[in-house]
Parts: C-alpha cells; sequence; structure tokens
C-alpha cells in the first residue's frame, strides 16, 4: 500500500467517526430522512417475488435458473478472517480460515462446491448435456486463507471440475483502527494490525484480477454470490430462482431475502426513493447494514414501533450480479468502486504488541460492503412514481422461509452461551428441519424439531443428511421418497442420487454411501480428474423396508453433532464401491449390519426363512454405464416429472 492509500483511508476513517447527523422529517412517514445535500430519501418494504406465495412462478423462476445455467458463474467471497469461529488446526495449533470449518463431515468451501455439483446434476438429468459452472474464490492472506483454499483444491484434485474452471484471487488487508480516537493499532514497529477490508472490493478486485474477463472467455452473463458459512442458501429452489429471474428479465442485481430476526447482525434489503437536487426521482432495491441502522436513526426492538424486524426483509448476502454491469461499477475510477463504506467499531480487538504484552479495546477497520453495489443501479425517472414501481426497476428481489435462505455457522458456541444463532449447532438444527419439511411432505412420519432452547443441553431430535443432488428442488427429490417414517433418535445419511424409498420404517442409523454420487472421474486432456454426469453413478431401491437397531450412542460425550462425529451402538451402512447397485424389498433388517458392493456388481438382499438372503450378481455388460434403471427428468410446464427406466 502507497503513501497516498494510507492518507486517504486516514482520511475516511475520521470523516466516518464524526458523520454528519442525518436530519429526521417529522412531517413525512417514519421511514423518511433529510440529507445535509437536502435530498429527501424514502426506505419502502420491498414486495419482491415471494417464492412461498407463488409456487407456480417460483417453479418457473427455477426452472429459468437451470435452463441458464450454462450462462452462470458462481462467486464466493472466502477472504474474511472468521475470528469468531476460533477455528485452530487440532495437529499444528495454527489458525484457519471459516472455508476450512469441518462441517457435516466436509469442509465449508467442499459443501459449497458440493451443491453447484447438485445443480449441475440436475442439468444434466434434464438436458442430457456436461454443465462445469466457473468458479471466482476471493481469499486473503489472513490466516494463511489464500494457501489453505490453494492446497484444499489441488488435494481435491480441484473438485473434479480442471483448474481452469476456478480462480482464485486474492483480497489486500487495511489498518485496524481504535474507537475512541481512530489511531491504527500497532502490533510491531511500524506494523500496523490488518485485517480484511470487507467483501466490497470483490468487484474493484475482480476487474483488476481480470476475472470479468475470465467469465466471458467462458461464455458467462451473470453470477450467483455466495457466502460460505450459510449452510442453507441452496436449499429447495431459492438460487435457481433468484439467477433465473435475473438472467430471464435482463436485471442488474438481486437479493435473496428473508424474515429478518430482531436483533440479529444482519442488514435489512429496503426499497429506496430518492428525490435528487436535479428534481428526478431514483428507485431501487438496496442494502442498509446493521452498523448503519443508528446512523439512519433507526431502532432495532421489537417494542418500537419502528421497529425494522417486523417489517423489512433480511439482507443476507445472496445476490445475483450481471457481469457486465458489476464490470462498469469495479472498473470505474472513483469512490464507486468500493460501495459501502462503513466503520464498525463494536467488537472488541485483541492483540499482542511488539513487548509481548496483551491487550483487548474496541476497534474496526474501513469495510466495504459488496452487496451495496446496488446503489449504482438506481433507476431515475422524471416525476416521482406509484408503489408498483419494482417490476420495472433494473434490481429485485426473491423472498422465502428464512430456514431455506440463511442459517450460518459463523461463531463457535461458548459454554453458557443462551443463543445458538449463528452457531454451527443453530445452523444444523435449521439443516434437519428443512430436511424434516422436505420428508414429511412425501407421507413420511417424522418428529418436528422445536425450538433452539429445547437443545441447549442436547443433541438434535435426530440427525438427516441428504445429498443436495437427490433434488435439488425438493419437488424432484419429494418425487424419490413416499411413505414409511423415521422414529424420534434415528440418523439417516444418503449420499447417493440415483435412488428410492419407497415405505421404509427406520428406528435407529441407516447411512449408504456410494463413490459415484452423480457421476465418475475421467482424466482430460491434461490428465485432471474431471467429473462425468451420469456415467457409472452408484443406485440404491428401498421398498417395504424396515430398518432397526441401537444407532447413535446420543450419551457419548466426544460427539459433535455438526461435525458429523458421533459415536454409534449399531448401524445399517450400505457403501456402493463404482456403479454398484443395491436392493432390499420386503425384508426387515435388525442389529448391526455392513453391506459393501463391489463395482460393477447388484446386490440384492431379500426376504428368507428365517432373516433374509444376500444375492451378488454382475451388472450386464451394457447397463455398466446408464445402470440397471434410472430415473428420467421431464419437465411439463413449469414442473419437473420423474419416470423411473428400468432396462
Amino acid at each position: 500500500m502507497n503513501t497516498f492509500f494510507f492518507s486517504r483511508y486516514q482520511i475516511t476513517v475520521l470523516e466516518l467517526l464524526s458523520p454528519p447527523k442525518i436530519e429526521r422529517q417529522s412531517d413525512w412517514s417514519p421511514h423518511l430522512y433529510k440529507y445535509p445535500a437536502s435530498e429527501f430519501v424514502k426506505f419502502h418494504v420491498p414486495s419482491g417475488h415471494n417464492l412461498l406465495d407463488d409456487a407456480e412462478y417460483a417453479s418457473q423462476a427455477a426452472l429459468w435458473g437451470i435452463e441458464g445455467l450454462p450462462e452462470l458463474g458462481e462467486i464466493y467471497p472466502l477472504g474474511g478472517a472468521g475470528d469468531r469461529l476460533g477455528l485452530v488446526d487440532g495437529g499444528t495449533g495454527e489458525c484457519l480460515p471459516a472455508a476450512m470449518l469441518p462441517y457435516c463431515g466436509r469442509t465449508l468451501l467442499e459443501g459449497l462446491i458440493r451443491d453447484l455439483q447438485a445443480r449441475e446434476y440436475l442439468y444434466f438429468k434434464i438436458y442430457g448435456k456436461q454443465c462445469i459452472t466457473p468458479v471466482a474464490i476471493m481469499t486473503s492472506s489472513v490466516k494463511n486463507n489464500h494457501e489453505h483454499i490453494t492446497a484444499l483444491c489441488e488435494r481435491l484434485g480441484w473438485f473434479g471440475r480442471g483448474q481452469k474452471n476456478l480462480h482464485l484471487f486474492e483480497q489486500p488487508l487495511v489498518p485496524v483502527v481504535a474507537a475512541e480516537d481512530g489511531q491504527w493499532i500497532i502490533n510491531r514497529p511500524f506494523c500496523p494490525l490488518c485485517k480484511p477490508g470487507g467483501h466490497g472490493a470483490i468487484w474493484k478486485l475482480a476487474f483488476d484480477k481480470g476475472v470479468f474477463q475470465w467469465f466471458y472467455n467462458l461464455g458467462r452473463k451473470g453470477a450467483t454470490v455466495r457466502q460460505v458459512s450459510n449452510v442453507v442458501a441452496a436449499t429447495d429452489l431459492t438460487l435457481l430462482a433468484l439467477s433465473g429471474i435475473g438472467l430471464h428479465h435482463g436485471k442488474k442485481l438481486g437479493f435473496a431475502s428473508c424474515q429478518r430476526n430482531s436483533g440479529a447482525t444482519e442488514g435489512i434489503n429496503v426499497l429506496i426513493e430518492k428525490q435528487m437536487l436535479n428534481g428526478q426521482w431514483a428507485y431501487g432495491l438496496t442494502c442498509i447494514e446493521y452498523t448503519e441502522f443508528e446512523k439512519f436513526g433507526i431502532t432495532d426492538s421489537s417494542a418500537s414501533h419502528d421497529s425494522l424486524q417486523a417489517e423489512f426483509p433480511a439482507n443476507t448476502n445472496i445476490l445475483y450480479v450481471d457481469l457486465r454491469s458489476a464490470e462498469k461499477v469495479g472498473s470505474s475510477h472513483n469512490s464507486t468502486c468500493l460501495p459501502g463504506m462503513v466503520l464498525n467499531l463494536k467488537k472488541a480487538v485483541s492483540f499482542v504488541d511488539d513487548l509481548g504484552m496483551s491487550h483487548s479495546l474496541y476497534g474496526g477497520r474501513l469495510e466495504c460492503t459488496m452487496q451495496n453495489i446496488a446503489d449504482n443501479f438506481l433507476s431515475t425517472y422524471a416525476s416521482r412514481c406509484n408503489k408498483d414501481i419494482e417490476s420495472s426497476l433494473d434490481t429485485f428481489m426473491v423472498y422465502n422461509e428464512r430456514k431455506r435462505v440463511t442459517s450460518s455457522a459463523k461463531r463457535k458456541r461458548k459454554p453458557k452461551d443462551k443463543s445458538l444463532h449463528q452457531t454451527p449447532d443453530g445452523s444444523l438444527l435449521d439443516v434437519m428441519r428443512n430436511a424434516s419439511d422436505l420428508l414429511s411432505q412425501c407421507d413420511i412420519a417424522i418428529p418436528k424439531i422445536e425450538e433452539n432452547i429445547k437443545y441447549f443441553n442436547s443433541g438434535p431430535p435426530f440427525i438427516i443428511l441428504l445429498h443436495p443432488a437427490l433434488g435439488p428442488v425438493w419437488e424432484v427429490a419429494r418425487q424419490k421418497f413416499s411413505g414409511g417414517s423415521i422414529s424420534a433418535g434415528s440418523e439417516l445419511q444418503i449420499e447417493v442420487a440415483e435412488f428410492l424409498w419407497k415405505d421404509v420404517q427406520l428406528n435407529g442409523s441407516l447411512t449408504i454411501v456410494a463413490e459415484n454420487v452423480m457421476g465418475s472421474m475421467r482424466e482430460n486432456e491434461k490428465g485432471e480428474p474431471i467429473l462425468h454426469y451420469g456415467h457409472r453413478c452408484g443406485r440404491c431401491k428401498l421398498q417395504n423396508v424396515k430398518v432397526t437397531n441401537k444407532g447413535v450412542n446420543w450419551m457419548a460425550d466426544d460427539n459433535v453433532y455438526w461435525k458429523h462425529v458421533v459415536q454409534r451402538f449399531e448401524n445399517l451402512k450400505i457403501v456402493l464401491q463404482g456403479n454398484a447397485e443395491f436392493e432390499a424389498t420386503d425384508v426387515v433388517l435388525q442389529g448391526n449390519h455392513s453391506f459393501e458392493v463391489p463395482n460393477g456388481y447388484r446386490m440384492r438382499i431379500i426376504s428368507d426363512n428365517p432373516g433374509f438372503a444376500v444375492k451378488l450378481d454382475p451388472i450386464r455388460e451394457e447397463m455398466m454405464d446408464r445402470g440397471s434403471w434410472f430415473w428420467k427428468y421431464n419437465i411439463k410446464g413449469t414442473h419437473i416429472h420423474l419416470e423411473m427406466v428400468e432396462l
């Protein structure tokens, strides 16, 4: 960083430490504010596209998103420090970035790619074509973030996507300042304490590092943006509907939103109405960060008549962005290339000085916010518009149930903590709630999950982990499950996409793991392993099966449920190697069993006297690639219908 940057940075810090007072206008609505420049701004509650209220439109929007997948990229801002997680490498003691959090058996970054692959698999099943989405990842140097993420990508063979389809670019760090006087915090002589300067740097960096051009070279027009700590963002059809509307209607920016929890450290989405000095009116959807509420005279208490938690929806940092529009902002030579500049000084900063003394004081750093790129996309009109303006704007919003949009693993749960909000423990409960909602729609009897307070001192009421490629939209997954029950305290893990559950009763543990969930790896011309969708998948059918065993040891002290590290008394485990197939029909499977089916074979479990019989036969040569059966996906109107094809 040069002297000019340091000077400009410090001037901006001091300006934000003493912001001009925003005058509240008593003769207008409660959400109208007067700026010093005499511009008038009014915040309206955006209506958006409610995916819960209009199921037909939601299905249509999701189909637009699936159809448009070859024109979409994916952007992950992973440069944050993730200090609140307190994540440490158990072997080396090294601090780790949030992307490396081991969640449900894999890192958070692996979870993002897995969700993306599920959408690509859905595209393959509908259109019969391979589609690999390019992914741009913003890293940083804090906690060796860039090195850890690069090493993970290399260790996992670039997720079977080829190195050319992932673009890593590094975010710079900025000085941390003290809340009292704005002075830089120094931990070594002439060396300020530095942290990432907010994910809003992503647009300028993407231009500077050639990310936009890289997307264009791969035929992409738009991109979805998702943060690594949000583990439910790809649930059902939210992401697909968001990108589908953005692409289909040529929008510049879209937000995925939901109900906001009172007191949550999250911003709000608003429809802004601004009368400018030249007399024109500007409209658009944008975001107000929670750190800015006080600046606008906004209270965040349910007891207040102007409390936002009851009115305005939450900003979740799930975005659709038109790449050309974002590039225009990122390439600008003024302050708009770093949108939403904020100074959050409400967090304690711990550091060790050059004498080895430990300190803790309130401080923060100048941050810019990725989502406030929306402020550059306001639509202007000669006169004031009516309340139906949203459909004609360049910005838009989709709205869904909160647990299907956002639930974050952002902070470590403390022993005496009275809230599970934004902890891995709390987010796992939302994952379980979504699984329960999905399966209960399939006529499967399943316990209801109560409020989080019920589980402060216990694990979840059950564990259900379903591979997203079973859908990923629930309409598809619902056609693979029908009837039966899952008892309280049971564990179900399904890592296979070609799957049928019909009238299965589970009381205990059942884990089904396929080596080839969505396809198999084949090397490209560079010798890289590439996942080819639909080629030699594992398959499993369970029909009229009763599974009973002792299952999870819920009293084990070393269980960590959100990591999916659990001790079991007994388990029914099915392992499918390569393109192996497993079928169980009209049978009771009681106690501890492990069935490992070798590549190229089909195992059938049938009732026998006593117990059951196992039959293992080779798969016929002409069925090796596609299997002895498969689900055929058909589009009918705005819906996806599945048909089982048996060869």
